[in-house]
């Protein structure tokens, strides 16, 4: 099987092309396993297959390094968004992508593009539409209409988190010594956690300015990341709801930056970040 492997920010997927890749859906789950395995696979976060779609251009159909399926990722849209303009998949510089039935709206920024050369992608912005804040939508197990600033014991402590589900669930907890946070230990307090019924990716953001914070992220099925684009929406929009930052933020994490803009007017998040090819090769699977 032929695959790509990319990056956004340090967070890497393992690319299939759907459209010339049959694969039996109920081998998928192990053979992302032995993907995604950095000493026995081919290495990365997960798998992503591009797939084509009635609702929208493409569909990206994304897996965690476990084999169970994720709604959403932000990094992965934007490298799907690359791998199909500089494949050849698609001409247009606008185009669409649906991932467990949401359609998102992204515009690429084409590098190197000159009469003979139809040029590379570089950057990615992607409309990731309207943050989910009721607690059932996130879901979580929260009183009121919100949960923001929400006490939650982990372990004996106390934190306190902000929820926000941006086609995923997300857990937003503000603290000061990010840097050496034992996210090892922490990180699975939270995914697990009874008050998440489908447990949660969990960013623990320190704001530096009005303008940047700095985030470590601990993604459901996969572990501590480089970064997650989900994650930085969700960071944004937690700290504007918290009075913490401007409207637009620079998010810091371990890969890179990422950019996030709330329009609050429209009630609508944009993520501008990176997409990267790291190599292409092929893999031998049993299926």
């Amino acid at each position: 099987m032929k695959f790509t492997k990319m990056q956004g920010c340090g967070n890497d997927y393992v690319y299939v092309n759907g459209f010339e890749e049959k694969l039996p859906e109920e081998k998928k789950p192990e053979i992302v396993r032995r993907l995604s395995d950095r000493h026995f696979g081919v290495g990365g976060d997960g798998v992503i297959f591009i797939n084509p779609s009635c609702e929208a251009d493409f569909e990206m159909e994304m897996f965690n390094a476990d084999g169970t399926r994720s709604e959403m990722c932000g990094n992965g849209i934007r490298c799907v968004a690359k791998y199909v303009y500089d494949k050849g998949l698609t001409d247009s510089e606008h185009i669409s992508i649906v991932s467990a039935g949401s359609v998102k709206y992204l515009d690429l920024t084409v590098e190197g593009k000159t009469i003979v050369s139809r040029g590379t992608v570089t950057r990615v912005r992607v409309n990731m539409g309207s943050p989910a804040l009721r607690p059932e939508q996130v879901p979580v197990v929260a009183q009121g209409e919100r949960a923001v600033d929400e006490p939650i014991l982990a372990d004996g402590r106390e934190y306190r988190m902000t929820c926000v589900s941006m086609g995923n669930p997300h857990a937003v907890v503000f603290a000061e010594d990010v840097e050496h946070l034992e996210i090892q230990q922490i990180g699975p307090l939270f995914e697990n956690h009874e008050r998440f019924p489908r447990r949660t990716n969990t960013e623990f953001v320190k704001v530096l300015d009005r303008q940047h914070v700095f985030m470590r992220v601990w993604e459901r099925g996969t572990g501590e990341t480089l970064a997650c684009g989900t994650g930085c929406c969700a960071t944004a929009v937690a700290c504007v709801l918290n009075g913490l930052t401007d409207e637009t933020v620079t998010v810091k994490v371990l890969g890179g930056e990422i950019l996030v803009e709330w329009d609050r007017e429209r009630n609508l998040v944009f993520m501008t970040g990176p997409a990267v090819t790291v190599f292409e090769g092929e893999v031998e699977i049993d299926v």
